[in-house]
């Protein structure tokens, strides 16, 4: 485990916490494109080990302030471990974002809705969270894609995946 990684975590699930006062509530989800931002910041500069763990960091602290709800978990920690993944495999800022929006989208999606029928008593249709995961995931996304592509044209990504800024 490294000191510069572990760091890196803290700083990114400080900053999904302190923006958890920005979502846009669609039914019972709150739609908080500033985590899908940060998974994908963390799927290229971390990898999917620290991706995942930084998603249930920061849904964990979100429930227990009050600004995020049970369906922060999967939605976050799938298309954490997806674009986490894609980029280790294929080192492609592309990979990343697709994994994040198909993560979050389409799985974290379909499997929120037990989670939302079981503990929040939805009655939600079996894709109704498709449509604003996917938006959510796709507006974070591309952020975070226009962030890391401007770094590496000014040559700072390589070093911030590497370690040699932090």
């Amino acid at each position: 485990m490294s000191v510069k990684k572990l760091s890196l975590a803290g700083v990114l699930v400080a900053v999904g916490v302190a923006c958890s006062t920005f979502y846009i509530p669609v039914g019972v989800s709150k739609v908080f494109p500033v985590q899908h931002f940060i998974n994908v910041l963390a799927a290229v500069m971390l990898g999917p080990v620290y991706g995942v763990g930084m998603a249930f960091s920061t849904s964990l602290l979100r429930n227990f302030m009050g600004t995020g709800s049970l369906l922060a978990f999967p939605g976050s920690m799938c298309g954490a471990l997806i674009s986490g993944v894609l980029y280790q495999y294929t080192k492609k800022l592309g990979a990343a974002f697709i994994g994040e929006v198909a993560g979050t989208g389409i799985l974290g999606a379909l499997i929120a809705y037990p989670v939302a029928v079981q503990f929040l008593s939805s009655k939600a249709a079996f894709y109704g969270f498709i449509i604003p995961f996917s938006i959510s995931s796709f507006a974070g996304a591309l952020l975070s894609l226009s962030l890391l592509l401007a770094l590496k044209k000014a040559g700072i990504l390589k070093k911030l995946i590497r370690g040699e800024i932090v």
